[in-house]
């Protein structure tokens, strides 16, 4: 694309910079050629000393018409990465919004969409927040995570919940389901991390196996830290000090239970509780020379899900969903005060849902589906003239799927009516919707089976959540609902080599266009907790990205595998007659890239990582003022894997931010400097 092409003097040197660091790794892997050692592959037998690699799977789903990309099994643990938040980073197209130390909030911004355009899910289940449409990644650890799946557009399959269909990208989070081998009953993983930070956080995970056919599942963690640490300081006229971040601590408890159970026809069923409940200090913007802010938050959420996917007849699979949430969140801020005291707000959102899919095969290559999900989102606070809002939405998708051997297509039609009230004090109104989605995946050459081209064409449609519309600070009753519309094209391939020095090579490229109407933006104030709320008009979203992953066998049986991630995107302000027509919108580089390798001898693993972002802007108009600069940074790691005591030990050291780059995500919210983490788990 030509707009990649206009590259300013500072994105040059991120790329010189990306560059150099894969050229650094080439030559570093080689000095260890005379090394003896057992190759890792991304599976590894715990119950052995030595570990037997074949070959690395790609981090994408070859045949999917949708662009997806996956992080599974080995290929998390090769990360630094604490939460689900740190490992969604090494995903392309994906801009993080961090706002620094261990329990700050996190949230995923997919292709300059949004983050309330990304439904995130977990185990099927969707994950929402109708107050504000902000998940945050970090409360998710990785103790109890299979598979981190990103899907651009939608899953690639009908047999899904609505909720799916609707969002314009998915990301599904897969927990790991009881396995029981050699005779045991039962598994008991215990992990413990501590490091900078003040961080402490032991875990534990138990499965047990009640009967052939039933399992049970617990996972249970702890997590506290001071969240101090050490940033730079420097303003416009050459002032320039480090500094201490305050109130950034974190204590926090998740616990969940699952209950696994195989019926006939090779059905499956689960009953899920889940408990979250934190207590967390907001740090806030440094400006002004002001360093410390005393506003905290509390969360807790609670909910219950139950899932059944069983068969009525044959060429029929049933899929249903059903969902109760409660959440709780309080905000404290004894700086801004009222006539009654301190600033003491707290909102009670609760939410039930109900989905049903029902499939049918009427042929070995024609499947088609209905899909129908029903919620009612309810929320109430403790501030003055809340409007109490309620939200009904009825959501349906009819769609098919035709399947041959070079050939897949999908479609779907997709419709929904969204009826909100409010008790008092402000009014609401209801809005139907109707939205297609069609997609194709071909393989054009025979004697090339593993290489495919896909393309996508999709519209969407996000509703205003209830703190854009009602929020006593920030809500804004006159914003319109977004819509987008999305248009891909890409390809995929696959070579994976029987015997010589290449072992996997796995690439995958997607041109996208994505034009947004009445684009809502949430942009940070004075602290984490208010926010200002605009419609930005029209958004025009270009770009390119690039997912590139090679594994190499080494003479002394060296495993060394090399992932490399670039995204080039332009997404402006292309509101008619606005004053920023023209500029790029909020926290949107033009240009980065991620870079990882990861090298397995014997029982020892290391792993690199470097992550680069370049220069973005902070508000709507591109001036100086404006201008946020790019940040780059590197994180190493070591593991050690063998059998002590016949018990599978895995110990971990990592440096994260390894040349102590300051920088900042969000401006003003600055990030930590070097840090480490050391962690140890034992699988009984």
């Amino acid at each position: 694309m030509r707009f990649c092409k206009q590259t300013g003097l500072r994105a040059e040197k991120g790329i010189v910079i990306l560059l150099s660091v894969f050229l650094f790794s080439m030559s570093s892997f080689a000095q260890f050629s005379g090394s003896e050692s057992v190759a890792t592959d991304t599976v590894q037998m715990f119950n052995l000393d030595e570990v037997v690699v074949t070959a690395s799977r790609p981090r994408f789903s070859v045949v999917s018409p949708m662009p997806a990309q996956i992080l599974s099994g080995r290929d998390l643990e090769r990360l630094n990465s604490f939460s689900v938040a740190d490992a969604i980073r090494f995903f392309s197209g994906v801009q993080l919004k961090d706002y620094g130390g261990v329990g700050g909030l996190k949230t995923v911004n997919v292709r300059s969409l949004g983050s309330a355009h990304t439904a995130v899910f977990y185990d099927g289940m969707i994950i929402s927040n109708a107050q504000n449409g902000q998940v945050d990644l970090g409360k998710f650890s990785l103790n109890n995570i299979e598979a981190i799946e990103l899907y651009n557009g939608q899953r690639s399959s009908i047999f899904q919940p609505v909720r799916g269909f609707f969002a314009s990208n998915t990301l599904f989070l897969r927990t790991k389901t009881p396995q029981f081998g050699n005779g045991k009953s039962f598994n008991i993983n215990t992990t413990f991390k501590t490091g900078s930070f003040g961080l402490i956080n032991p875990g534990i995970l138990y499965q047990q196996k009640l009967t052939e056919n039933l399992s049970l599942s617990g996972n249970a963690e702890w997590l506290h830290a001071h969240g101090r640490y050490k940033f730079r300081y420097h303003k416009a006229d050459g002032y320039d000090t480090t500094a201490v971040r305050q109130n950034g601590d974190i204590t926090a408890l998740r616990t969940e239970l699952t209950l696994h159970t195989q019926l006939r026809n090779s059905g499956q069923a689960s009953l899920k509780v889940y408990f979250y409940d934190s207590e967390r200090g907001l740090p806030g913007t440094i400006v002004a020379n002001r360093f410390h802010h005393t506003q905290r938050q509390w969360d807790r959420n609670f909910f219950v899900h139950g899932t059944l996917n069983n068969s009525l007849f044959n060429g029929h699979n049933l899929l249903a969903n059903v969902k109760f949430g409660s959440d709780y969140t309080r905000y404290l801020d004894s700086d801004y005060q009222m006539l009654e005291g301190a600033l003491d707000n707290r909102y009670y959102q609760n939410e039930a849902y109900f989905s049903l899919v029902n499939q049918v095969s009427l042929s070995d290559w024609w499947n088609i589906s209905l899909a129908t999900d029903f919620s009612v989102q309810s929320l109430d606070a403790n501030l003055y003239r809340f409007p109490y809002p309620t939200r009904h939405s009825y959501l349906g998708a009819l769609s098919t799927h035709f399947s041959w051997e070079r050939l897949d297509i999908q479609g779907s039609l997709l419709g929904g009516l969204i009826d909100e009230q409010v008790r008092e004090h402000r009014q609401a109104e209801s809005r139907k919707v109707f939205r297609p989605v069609i997609s194709a995946s071909v393989q054009p050459f025979t004697d090339l089976k593993s290489f495919r081209v896909r393309a996508f064409y999709k519209e969407s449609f996000r509703m205003p959540t209830f703190n854009d519309l009602y929020y006593t600070f920030i809500g804004n009753s006159f914003l319109r609902p977004e819509s987008t519309t999305q248009f891909n094209v890409g390809a995929t391939w696959v070579h994976q080599p029987q015997a010589g020095f290449l072992r996997s090579v796995s690439v995958q490229t997607d041109a996208y266009y994505n034009r947004v109407k009445d684009k809502i933006v949430a942009m940070p104030s004075s602290n984490l907790f208010r926010w200002t709320m605009m419609n930005l008009g029209e958004v025009e979203i270009k770009g390119l990205e690039t997912n590139a992953n090679v594994g190499f066998l080494l003479p002394a049986r060296i495993y060394f595998d090399l992932v490399l991630n670039y995204t080039c995107q332009k997404a402006i302000d292309i509101t008619p007659g606005g004053t920023t027509f023209g500029d790029q919108i909020p926290y949107t580089p033009v240009h980065s890239g991620i870079l990882t390798a990861s090298m397995h001898w014997k029982s020892w693993q290391l792993n690199y990582s470097f992550i680069y972002t370049g220069e973005r802007y902070s508000q709507k108009a591109n001036i100086p003022v404006n201008y946020v600069q790019p940040w780059y940074t590197s994180d190493l790691a070591v593991i050690w894997e063998r059998n002590m005591l016949n018990l599978p030990v895995r110990m971990t050291a990592e440096v994260n931010n390894l040349l102590n780059q300051y920088y900042d995500v969000i401006l003003n919210f600055p990030m930590p400097g070097r840090s480490y983490r050391f962690g140890v788990s034992v699988h009984f």
